[in-house]
């Protein structure tokens, strides 16, 4: 049977990625996600899963790297700090075609920032925080089940996609004790892809828009995993043919599969007259907002985004048929805004409510900004 408990929400995120099968996690404390770590730290070892504290943050991402590669499901959390040393890695996972997920609680910032403040401020950095072009998966929760939900979907998407995950979360959602429901083993799907028996150095060898079979270590075959841009064996190659056609099964595996990927929530979307955009922890007070501004009779909406990246782009282009105004709202200087901006329509009027001082917005804020926007 399914429990209803109140959990912080950094522990919903270890209890679901357990649930979903993680059984390797490397990392190093930083606040506001340590209690992620601390968590693993006293669970694993019970359950025979493997938990090391590593030097630092770098080291983290590299083992889970290796451990993937060795067949384990594999996990690491952090904060912007940690997550800016992790990106190098982030870039080897992406050209080796490694699972992985990573969250990243995130702080206010630049630098060490405000350790014990929110912010939503790390989203550009999710999509291109290291270097080349490459694709990325990141989701961003903004309610108690979603935390469960979408840690668990993080798992699967890097074992179907092969491809590292990353999962977004707010200091406030990773802090704040929740009422949440966690569900009963086998109602919800556990992605596991098996092992496939490689007779050949070709493990890199396919069709665009398909994914490379699951391989690991101590199967009795030679394979070669490198970070330079590789050939169909996985050794170096500098070929214009060959890079051009690695790059795209990189991108394509991901962007063939946008409906599987991308996910979305829409409130009140229907006849709604002016759109509030936001996600995370900003999402719920929009949402609070725009229910007292329906009450108001004024016909507002909320798209809340929980894939982030791919940026759900296909879905606000059709909302933007109908709904000629939108607010986005989002704890930074302006990061989402610009996404927003490129694919309106330019009959659309386009407001934004930001906010970096660590200091989540209240419904009322988004209230006031609706109804100015209303007007």
């Amino acid at each position: 049977m399914s429990q209803r408990k109140v959990l912080q929400g950094n522990i919903i995120v270890a209890k679901a990625a357990l649930a979903a099968g993680c059984d390797f996690f490397a990392g190093y404390p930083i606040t506001p996600s340590s209690e992620i770590a601390q968590y693993m730290s006293k669970e694993m070892p019970k359950m025979e899963r493997t938990f090391i504290q590593m030097e630092d943050e770098i080291a983290s991402l590299g083992a889970c790297i290796g451990a993937s590669l060795a067949g384990r499901k594999t996990l690491t959390a952090t904060s912007g700090p940690g997550f800016s040393l992790m990106q190098e890695h982030v870039g080897m996972a992406v050209i080796a075609e490694v699972p992985v997920v990573i969250v990243n609680v995130m702080r206010g910032g630049p630098s060490t920032g405000m350790p014990t403040k929110p912010a939503q401020a790390d989203l550009m950095q999710a999509r291109w925080g290291t270097h080349g072009d490459h694709p990325i998966i990141a989701l961003y929760p903004a309610f108690s089940d979603e935390i469960f939900s979408e840690t668990v979907r993080a798992f699967n998407l890097a074992e179907k996609y092969w491809n590292p995950v990353i999962l977004l979360l707010d200091e406030v959602l990773g802090k704040a004790h929740m009422d949440v429901e966690i569900p009963e083993p086998g109602s919800y799907e556990v992605y596991w892809e098996k092992t496939h028996e490689i007779k050949d150095l070709n493990i890199y060898d396919r069709n665009l828009g398909e994914n490379p079979p699951r391989i690991d270590f101590f199967h009795g075959y030679p394979i070669h995993i490198d970070s330079l841009e590789h050939d169909a064996h996985g050794w170096p190659s500098f070929d214009a043919k060959t890079v051009d056609k690695m790059q795209k099964l990189r991108m394509q595996k991901i962007y063939q599969n946008l409906d599987d990927i991308i996910k979305y929530k829409e409130y009140f979307m229907d006849d709604a007259e002016v759109m509030v955009f936001s996600f995370g922890i900003s999402a719920r007070s929009a949402l609070a907002a725009v229910k007292t501004a329906r009450e108001q009779g004024i016909k507002a909406g909320l798209f809340q985004a929980l894939t982030i990246w791919p940026f759900p782009r296909a879905a606000l282009q059709e909302r933007f048929k109908k709904t000629k105004k939108v607010l986005t709202v989002e704890m930074n200087m302006g990061q989402m805004k610009y996404e927003v901006e490129r694919i309106a329509p330019c009959d659309v009027e386009k407001q934004t409510l930001l906010r970096a001082n660590g200091m989540p917005f209240a419904p009322a804020e988004v209230l006031d900004a609706i109804k100015e926007f209303a007007k």
